[in-house]
């Protein structure tokens, strides 16, 4: 599979695993230049790093400044939304997150990763959760930038406020980590957006069965490492053939250089996103990967094929 280009929507690198540091306790040298490489290895051409608040969204613009093959989201998740009322309030925060996508057009491809959480409010409430989320829809009707969308337990609500502003969301999006039901999943395509699939989307055969009725077409693919590992548990595991031990992995605690981490989820592992979808659609996985590249370029790099890359 490495011969494929790939495109990860959704790596979160600037996590602190990368950097050996586990719930704030060092384990180990940091290693994301050998995660990048790894990744790089398996056919990463390009990587999403995600922008969860203010402050790691400027940490993803300068690792998208480093290398050439890594771009940034801007934006608030829905789990951190109350950072708008801060000190300096509501209208200072958001015009803080407009600067940094002006400021840093070649690196920022997307407004994000924003949307709904209903799952986690203990860490935000629906109201405040909500009238951020609007809000943010204004980051992306002042810099034409396409949607990077996170929804939990919350469709119903996030497909009403993308209908209400379709006019102006022309650039169009993906709700990326999908989970969804079937039913959820057609209101997000009839809206005209793209679905993002990673290991927490494949997790239970009612997921595969929701997964394969995605149009390839309409499919993009990620990781949203470190977290969203395809697991042994899953459904969708026993469809893997490549990579299960390929390189090695090993405790965070005993780690050594070239070594994976157990438990820590990294861009390498979408070949196995990418062999469980097309193994369960029943797809030529170069075929499938090669229309995937074409739709993430499409919405997040104004590239209709793999020659505009």
């Amino acid at each position: 599979m490495s011969s494929m280009k790939l495109i990860d929507i959704g790596a979160n690198m600037t996590d602190t695993m990368y950097q050996g540091e586990y719930n704030g306790s060092s384990k180990h040298p940091p290693d994301l230049h050998s995660v990048l490489s790894r990744a790089r290895s398996a056919g990463l051409v390009k990587m999403m790093v995600t922008g969860g608040n203010l402050e790691e969204s400027k940490k993803a613009i300068e690792l998208a400044k480093e290398h050439e093959d890594l771009y940034a989201t801007v934006g608030c998740h829905p789990t951190r939304c109350n950072e708008f009322d801060g000190e300096d309030g509501a209208e200072a925060y958001f015009e803080k997150l407009l600067e940094l996508i002006k400021e840093n057009k070649s690196s920022v491809v997307a407004v994000g990763e924003f949307g709904l959480d209903y799952d986690r409010v203990k860490f935000c409430d629906k109201e405040v959760q909500m009238k951020y989320f609007v809000k943010q829809l204004d980051l992306c009707s002042a810099t034409g930038l396409p949607l990077f969308l996170h929804c939990r337990n919350a469709a119903e609500d996030l497909v009403k406020v993308l209908a209400a502003n379709k006019e102006r969301l022309a650039a169009g999006g993906v709700v990326h980590s999908f989970d969804g039901t079937e039913e959820e999943r057609d209101a997000i395509l009839e809206l005209g957006f793209y679905i993002g699939i990673n290991g927490c989307s494949l997790k239970t055969e009612e997921n595969l069965k929701v997964m394969a009725g995605i149009p390839a077409d309409r499919l993009m693919i990620e990781t949203d490492c470190p977290w969203c590992d395809v697991r042994p548990s899953h459904a969708g595991y026993k469809f893997i053939n490549t990579n299960k031990e390929k390189v090695p992995a090993v405790d965070k605690k005993k780690w050594k250089e070239g070594s994976m981490v157990k438990g820590r989820n990294e861009p390498h592992n979408i070949q196995q996103v990418l062999e469980i979808i097309a193994a369960v659609r029943q797809e030529d996985p170069i075929v499938l990967a090669k229309q995937i590249y074409d739709n993430t370029n499409k919405v997040f790099f104004k590239c209709d094929t793999e020659e505009g890359l």
